[in-house]
């Protein structure tokens, strides 16, 4: 029952957390177009029947009843298909009737407010208005993972011991069981125990476990005095490093791995061998450190989108096939309240799921920003892309001379609107059936 309520209580948290992130993404939109005069009918919150609103001065402000995004209804938002001219229709198309919809509809809201249309606005307003949205998103990620990187910290290795091998077995091994020919490791003869911190080693100070390992790989035969503290009193042991093979590791993509040779075997080495290893603990972060994370979480999920055939038919597999879900596979609203339940559950210390929990909404602002700005309609990148589109072609009318063009008919991209809306659908509803039947494992 516990768990059940642990569960419960992450998932409101990320629940809520994403509506907070969705309710300032439209005010950041919100506030530059009311500062640049647009008229705003609507500030809303969710999709479908409205549960409740309230009109304050021109603008009603409400909650929808699904809760999946959000947005602000701006008069004139499509010019007409000429400056100053009718709206006609050309043709009974499908299409064509979206695109001359669109328009009349746009007209229609402009009413008597013509001077405060979105698209008489210069170019640089517009931009600003539909970047206002993205860029709170980025700012909210900024917060959070600032929050968990200088406030609680990353997992790092620490100076305590957090686990003795209790024997020593060759680095070709794949046994991960003693057997009794094999050698008792040095730190377990030596009494090293799990907790212990390591203070010195033949008088050296040990600030890092990197200062350990130094020392003891470089000491093989050569007894140690090593002093550990142990449950608050300085304990003195000594310790002799083994010579023995152990595999080569580096550093690729934040994860230790084993160094292989061209043919694909493992790289090796003789050295000291103690048999301890270290016990992580959660380390605070300069501020410095912030943007390049959010950079490094900006530039994975830009990867995602680029590969985003391969990843969902990847998707598909695991929710129709019974494959694996990847760690780092997309995942649906569905999926990521998932996990903030599991997280809310598992045995860590508290400050361990509250870092967790934080950076996760941070990593849920960092797509946010990301997938909004992708040059598409309605996503705030296409209206982005058309402002800037039809800055570029007036620049170029007035170098040459010529005419000025007038605003860009985005009404026209409305076929191509309705396309990535049955798209992002189509995704979304895929990833949720996934997140359901075969979810993602993060923890292993």
């Amino acid at each position: 029952m516990e768990n059940v309520l642990l569960f419960v209580i992450g998932v409101l948290i990320i629940a809520v957390g994403l509506g907070v992130s969705i309710a300032l993404h439209e005010v950041g939109h919100l506030v530059p177009a009311k500062k640049f005069g647009v008229k705003v009918t609507q500030y809303m919150i969710g999709f479908g029947p409205t549960i409740f609103s309230r009109r304050r001065g021109e603008t009603q402000y409400g909650v929808k009843a699904f809760p999946l995004g959000g947005y602000i209804s701006m008069v004139g938002m499509f010019p007409p298909a000429k400056p100053g001219g009718k709206l006609r229709r050309t043709s009974t198309g499908f299409f064509n009737n979206l695109v001359q919809d669109a328009r009349k509809a746009s007209t229609d809201s402009v009413g008597d407010d013509d001077s405060r249309a979105f698209y008489k606005l210069p170019v640089y307003k517009r931009v600003i208005i539909m970047l206002g949205g993205p860029t709170m998103n980025l700012l909210l990620g900024i917060f959070f993972f600032a929050i968990v990187l200088c406030g609680f910290g990353i997992a790092g290795p620490s100076t305590t011991v957090g686990s003795v091998s209790s024997c020593v077995l060759p680095a070709s091994s794949t046994s991960q069981t003693c057997a009794t020919t094999d050698p008792v490791s040095p730190g377990a003869a030596a009494g090293i125990l799990p907790g212990d911190r390591l203070v010195s080693i033949n008088g050296t100070a040990v600030t890092s476990w990197d200062d350990s390992t130094n020392i003891i790989r470089q000491s093989a035969g050569v007894p140690l005095t090593v002093v550990v503290d142990r449950n608050g009193t300085d304990t003195t042991l000594t310790v002799t490093p083994l010579l023995t093979e152990r595999n080569v590791t580096e550093l690729v993509n934040n994860q230790v791995v084993t160094k292989t040779d061209a043919s694909g075997a493992p790289v090796t080495e003789n050295v000291g061998f103690v048999g301890i290893g270290y016990a992580t603990q959660l380390q605070p972060q300069p501020i410095t450190a912030v943007l390049p994370f959010v950079g490094e979480n900006v530039a994975g999920v830009a990867n995602t989108i680029f590969n985003l055939p391969q990843r969902l038919t990847g998707v598909a597999q695991a929710a129709f096939g019974g494959g694996t879900r990847s760690a780092d596979s997309p995942m649906s609203v569905v999926g990521v309240g998932r996990v903030a339940g599991e997280i809310a559950t598992i045995d860590i210390p508290l400050q361990s799921k509250v870092a967790t929990l934080i950076g996760l909404l941070g990593s849920v602002n960092i797509g946010l920003f990301v997938i909004n700005l992708v040059p598409l309609m309605p996503l705030d990148g296409g209206h982005i892309a058309g402002a800037l589109w039809e800055g570029l072609r007036r620049r170029i009318a007035k170098l040459f001379g010529r005419r000025d063009p007038g605003p860009v008919d985005t009404a026209k991209l409305m076929p191509l609107t309705f396309v990535v809306v049955i798209f992002l659908g189509g995704v979304s509803a895929l990833l949720m059936y996934a997140d359901i039947v075969n979810p993602v494992n993060i923890f292993g």
